[in-house]
């Protein structure tokens, strides 16, 4: 089996791609996109109550200052939702890297087992899929325009 990432230049001075993804499924390409968008969107719905409830129940702020805490994930949701609209590969890139950036975060602040698996449940696994998923998608996209172009 080739490696799933090399470009090849052909005899013919075609550009080919072997990737992970060989066929054009146009019906699995789009419910990629979907479920990644689903879980863009339901993440920043469970973040921005999460925010707004810890910060109005156990920090005692006022519902203005609530509100104004709870827009921090929601304009992070929507900045990554806009994102993967449009350019897929750098939407998986980035809850990757914010993939990432939380288990730094939980390292540096000596989470307990408790709170690893709470974050891993409600944010690691969460964004890591949908990078994933964005990346599928991508992937499938690529192969559908390549085969679109040997036609």
């Amino acid at each position: 089996m080739k490696n799933p990432t090399v470009i090849v230049l052909t005899s013919e001075g075609n550009l080919q791609m072997n990737l992970l993804v060989r066929t054009c499924n146009y019906n699995r390409m789009n419910m990629e996109r979907v479920f990644a968008r689903g879980f863009v969107i339901a993440g920043g719905i469970v973040w921005i109550a999460a925010v707004f409830g810890a910060m109005n129940a156990y920090l005692d702020k006022t519902v203005a200052v609530s509100t104004l805490n709870a827009a921090i994930p929601l304009a992070l949701a929507v900045v990554v939702f806009v994102v993967g609209w449009f350019y897929e590969r750098l939407a998986s890139a980035i809850l990757a890297v914010a993939s990432v950036g939380v288990i730094v975060w939980g390292m540096i602040s000596g989470w307990e087992a408790g709170v690893w698996m709470s974050m891993g449940v409600a944010l690691i696994a969460p964004m890591a899929v949908a990078a994933l998923l964005y990346l599928l998608a991508a992937q499938t996209q690529t192969v559908c325009e390549l085969s679109a172009e040997k036609e």
